[in-house]
């Protein structure tokens, strides 16, 4: 592994010399420099307009440098090696220093875009690349200072490891240090929405449009048009849609899939609906994100026929392993009454691993099964309860499945089912051992419809009127006289 680290860094020293590609350096002296789309907007308005016409043709004509790409790929792949040797000492972050002190600084002395990289391939490990940003922040052999990319990268990070006190303090720290950039406040903005704290995210907003140095960005009313959704403001969140439109900013993919997220929590179909023909008109491609979305609002409303024809531009591009759109169908399917539902469940079922099986979702189909007297595989979803230790509560589930034991006459079936359910923690009712005695009674088992009076006393469950007419009616079909005039006798005395 060392010996490949050092190939890899004389590749780069290599790839990143002046002389490995002096034709794309020469062609962009000429250029103002670029920091940022927003600043290139800006800087080309002092240009003349025929160098602006050139810088134009330069940057939409001109193909990528193979060999930069390379360089690309090399680094890449070297800041993956050093993302490996962090993750193998996650939780040890003294060791994880000296990692970076070994592997990390010979490949960030000298730019920011390897630390960048870093804390992209870092994503899913928000603690330990929060450690990664403090060893950056605190370095004193670095030949510049911390960049606007990297606090706003640090800001993200702290948002995304809960951490709302660290990420207000390197906006702080960026602002004292003068890269108060659009992004360093889309980053605090966009932290405080996804914590939960939509009023802090608008006054920080309010605060941003006073703001001398820079300006609101689509990005920002992104982040806007996204809190406003979650907390169904649907009047601000077209507003500040319709701000959009009377600015100089331009509408993007995600501006509209934040829209259409705002719709679907707000359950407003038909606006649904609209805004994805408007992002069609606009030219605009949907990407998986936004078939996504569309699908939950077609699942949710029960549009079976739409959300089917969603699923199938769907599922050749979306990740399998991604089990959330299978369990949405699932709910829609056992909502909603349609040609081949079963079919179409079981089908679905078979995409999700067990181990992913979540307890609404055994209970919801088992409800199902039951429904459709489908004992077999209702027995089977019961099992996986069992198996989860999942507990059973709602009173209309288990009558479900008291009924398709009763309508199949399976009373040996049902008694082994009381039996777990009792000793699993099942909310257990007294219709479970009403459907046993008048079975067992149906098969003149009266000794077993006897046992289940003691059964109900042993679970804390009384006997009522309708208790003693079942036995009533049993003993009165088939029953010993003596007991029928006892049953009788009670009965007259409950009135």
């Amino acid at each position: 592994m060392r010996n490949q680290w050092r190939l890899l860094q004389c590749l780069h020293h290599h790839i990143f010399s002046p002389s490995y590609f002096p034709s794309t350096l020469s062609s962009f002296k000429c250029l103002p420099k670029i920091t940022s789309i927003y600043h290139f907007c800006s800087s080309t308005n002092n240009l003349a307009p025929s160098n602006y016409a050139n810088v134009l043709a330069l940057l939409f004509t001109a193909k990528e440098d193979p060999r930069h790409s390379q360089a690309t790929r090399v680094l890449t792949h070297r800041v993956s090696i050093l993302k490996n040797e962090l993750v193998k000492v996650n939780e040890d972050f003294v060791a994880a220093r000296q990692v970076l002190e070994e592997m990390g600084f010979p490949l960030f002395c000298s730019s920011s875009d390897g630390f960048l990289e870093l804390l992209k391939q870092l994503h899913e490990f928000p603690r330990l690349s929060i450690e990664v940003f403090d060893w950056r922040r605190k370095h004193t052999g670095f030949s510049f200072p911390i960049s606007y990319e990297e606090y706003a990268k640090g800001i993200q990070v702290a948002g995304r490891a809960r951490n709302v006190d660290l990420a207000v303090e390197l906006f702080t720290e960026a602002a004292k240090s003068g890269v108060k950039t659009s992004s360093i406040y889309n980053a605090l903005m966009s932290v405080y929405m996804l914590n939960g704290m939509p009023e802090k995210c608008l006054s920080l907003f309010r605060e941003f449009k006073k703001e001398g140095c820079c300006t609101p960005t689509i990005v920002t009313y992104n982040i806007l048009i996204s809190v406003f959704g979650r907390l169904m403001l649907i009047d601000h969140m077209e507003a500040t849609f319709q701000e959009i439109n009377d600015s100089d900013l331009f509408p993007t993919l995600m501006t509209f899939n934040n829209l259409i997220a705002g719709y679907v929590t707000a359950w407003m179909w038909d606006r649904m609906e609209n805004a994805f023909l408007m992002m069609s008109n606009k030219s605009i491609e949907p990407d998986t994100h936004t078939y996504r979305l569309l699908l939950r609002g077609y699942a949710h409303s029960g549009n079976m026929k739409k959300m089917e024809e969603i699923y199938e531009l769907l599922k050749r591009n979306f990740d399998k392993d991604d089990v959330s759109i299978f369990k949405m169908m699932i709910i829609a399917y056992c909502k909603n009454s349609c040609e081949n539902r079963i079919e179409k469940i079981d089908a679905l079922i078979a995409q999700i691993p067990k181990y992913e099986y979540e307890p609404w979702l055994i209970v919801l189909l088992i409800k199902v099964y039951a429904e459709e007297q489908l004992l077999e595989r209702m027995e089977a979803f019961i099992d996986v309860a069992f198996e989860q230790q999942t507990k059973v509560y709602p009173m209309r589930v288990m009558r479900s499945i008291i009924t398709v034991y009763y309508h199949l006459n399976a009373v040996d079936k049902l008694t082994c089912f009381v039996k777990r359910a009792e000793s699993a923690g099942w909310r257990i009712c007294r219709s479970l051992y009403h459907c046993k005695m008048v079975m067992y009674s149906a098969q003149n088992r009266l000794q077993e419809m006897e046992n289940v009076l003691a059964e109900m006393e042993n679970v804390n469950i009384t006997r009522t009127k309708k208790t003693w007419a079942i036995l009533f009616h049993a003993y009165l079909n088939s029953g010993p006289r003596c007991k029928l005039e006892q049953v009788q006798g009670l009965l007259y005395k409950l009135g």
